[in-house]
C-alpha cells in the first residue's frame, strides 16, 4: 500500500475505526515522531513484534470479516434443506445488511460514550450468540432473524476494530495498520472457503465454526487487552443524519447506494446462477468466492492506493465504475457458461476492491466532519443498497430470465456513475485530501466491511 505524507497527530485524534470507533488520544502525543513511525521503515517495529492484545484483536478481525462471504457457498444448501425459495434464502443477506446499515448510523454515538473496547466486546458477544443461534435454527425465518442480530454485532465490532488495534500497538502504528489490513484481507478471502468446507458437512457448520472462533477471540481480548484509552468526546445522536445534508457526502452516499446494489447482486445472486451450471456444491462455490474475496482484498490493499497516488479519486471512480457495469453485463450474457460466469466473479472482485477503498477515502475527505461521523453516515446508506439487492435479484430472475439481475445490477452501477459525474463540482475537497497510512487503513476497513 502507499505511504503518503502522514498527518498522524490529527488523524488519530479524529479518526474512529472503519466506521466510527475512537482512537485513544494517548497515541497522538508523539507529534512528528509518530508521522515517521507511520511512514514505515526498517527501523520501525516489526509486524511480528506486537503485544499479544494486538494479535487477539487481529484474530477477531479475521473472523469478523469472514462473516461477509461465509454464507455464500451454503445458500443453495439452506434453500434445499429447509424447503425455502431463493428469495427467502437471500433474506439472510438482507436482514444482515439492513441491521448493519441502520446500526452504522449510531456506532459513533455509542463508541464515543462507552469507549472502543467495550463497543468491540459487545459486538463480539452478539456475533457469538447469533451465529450459534443461526446454526441451531430449524427454519429459514429463524436464520433470517438471527442474521440480523449478527449484523448488529458486526457493525459494532468493525466500527472499533482499527481503533483498538492502534491503541494497543507498541512501537508506532505502522505495523499495527499493516496487521489490520492483512487480517481484513485474510478474512474476506477465507470466509467463502471456510463456508464451503464446513458447508460440505452441513450448512450449519459455518455458523458453528464462526461462533466458536469468535468466542475464542472474545476470551483472548478480555484476557489480553487490559487498557482502555481516555473517553472520547461524545458524538451527537443526530450527527450522521445531519452529515448527509453536506453535498459532497450526500452525493457519495447516494452513489454508494446504487453501487452496492451491483456489489451484492454479484455476491449474493451468483451462487444460484451457478447451480444449473454444475457448481452448486458448497466446496465449489467456496472456491469460486475464495477467488472473489482474494481478488477484492488484493486490489483494496495495494491497487487502490496505487491508482489514487496517480490520479484524482473522482477520476478513478469514473474509470472503474463503467468497468464494473460492463463486467455485470458480461455476466448476464455469459449466464450459460460456468467458466465465463466464474471469470466475471473474479474480475468483479478486482474492481470492487478498488471501488470500495476509493469511495470510502473520498467520504473521509469530502467534508470537515469527524471521520467517525462521515463514515457512519456513508456506511449506513450504502448498506441499505446492499440490503435491497439480494431478494430483488431473485425476484427479477423469477419474473424474467436468470440473466436479468446482472443487467439490472449493471444499470444500477451506471446510475452510481451518473451521480458522481453530475455531482463532480461538490467533490473537489474529496479529490484534494492526502491520506496517511491510518486514513488508508480506515478506508479499506470501512469499504470492505
Amino acid at each position: 500500500m502507499s505511504r503518503r505524507t502522514p498527518q498522524v497527530s490529527s488523524d488519530l485524534a479524529s479518526a474512529g475505526s472503519a466506521s466510527g470507533g475512537s482512537v485513544s488520544t494517548a497515541t497522538t502525543s508523539a507529534g512528528p515522531a509518530a508521522g515517521h513511525a507511520v511512514a514505515g521503515s526498517a527501523a520501525g517495529a516489526s509486524i511480528l513484534h506486537q503485544p499479544k492484545a494486538v494479535w487477539a484483536v487481529a484474530f477477531a478481525c479475521v473472523i469478523a470479516f469472514m462473516g461477509i462471504g461465509l454464507v455464500d457457498p451454503i445458500l443453495p444448501a439452506i434453500a434445499a434443506d429447509l424447503a425455502a425459495t431463493p428469495t427467502e434464502t437471500e433474506m439472510l443477506f438482507t436482514s444482515y445488511l439492513l441491521i448493519t446499515g441502520v446500526a452504522m448510523f449510531f456506532t459513533s454515538w455509542l463508541s464515543s460514550r462507552i469507549g472502543a473496547k467495550r463497543t468491540l466486546l459487545i459486538g463480539l458477544a452478539l456475533i457469538v450468540v447469533f451465529a450459534l443461534a443461526a446454526g441451531l435454527s430449524q427454519d429459514v425465518e429463524s436464520i433470517i432473524g438471527f442474521r440480523a442480530g449478527w449484523g448488529l454485532g458486526n457493525a459494532l465490532f468493525i466500527s472499533t476494530a482499527l481503533a483498538t488495534i492502534v491503541g494497543a500497538a507498541a512501537g508506532g502504528t505502522s505495523s499495527a495498520i499493516i496487521l489490520y489490513e492483512a487480517a481484513l484481507g485474510l478474512g474476506i478471502a477465507i470466509g467463502p472457503l471456510l463456508g464451503g468446507l464446513l458447508g460440505s458437512i452441513s450448512w450449519r457448520g459455518p455458523f458453528f465454526g464462526s461462533a466458536t472462533l469468535m468466542a475464542v477471540g472474545f476470551i483472548a481480548i478480555v484476557v489480553l487487552l487490559k487498557t482502555e484509552g481516555p473517553r472520547p468526546v461524545p458524538t451527537r445522536l443526530s450527527a450522521p443524519f445531519r452529515a448527509l445534508a453536506r453535498p459532497g457526502l450526500g452525493i457519495l452516499a447516494g452513489a454508494a447506494l446504487f453501487y452496492n446494489i451491483g456489489f451484492f447482486v454479484l455476491l449474493a445472486y451468483t451462487p444460484f446462477a451457478l447451480v444449473p451450471l454444475g457448481l452448486g456444491s458448497a466446496v465449489s462455490l467456496g472456491l469460486v468466492f475464495f477467488g472473489w474475496g482474494l481478488s477484492l482484498a488484493i486490489t483494496s490493499v495495494w491497487v487502490a492506493p496505487l491508482l489514487t497516488r496517480r490520479m484524482r479519486r473522482s477520476r478513478v471512480l469514473w474509470l472503474v465504475l463503467p468497468l464494473l457495469a460492463l463486467d455485470l453485463v458480461a455476466a448476464g450474457l455469459l449466464i450459460g457458461s460456468a467458466v465465463g460466469l466464474v471469470l466475471c466473479v473474479i474480475v468483479g472482485g478486482l474492481l470492487l476492491g478498488v471501488l470500495n477503498t476509493v469511495l470510502t477515502e473520498s467520504v473521509m475527505e469530502a467534508t470537515d466532519l469527524p471521520r467517525s461521523v462521515a463514515s457512519s453516515a456513508y456506511s449506513g446508506v450504502r448498506f441499505l443498497g446492499g440490503a435491497i439487492a439480494p431478494p430483488a435479484a431473485t425476484l427479477l430472475a423469477d419474473g424474467f430470465t436468470s440473466a436479468t439481475p446482472f443487467f439490472a445490477a449493471g444499470a444500477s452501477v451506471l446510475v452510481a456513475l451518473l451521480v458522481i459525474v453530475l455531482g463532480r463540482h461538490h467533490l473537489a475537497r474529496a479529490d484534494g485530501g492526502v491520506e496517511s497510512a491510518l486514513d488508508e487503513a480506515e478506508a479499506i476497513g470501512a469499504g470492505d466491511s
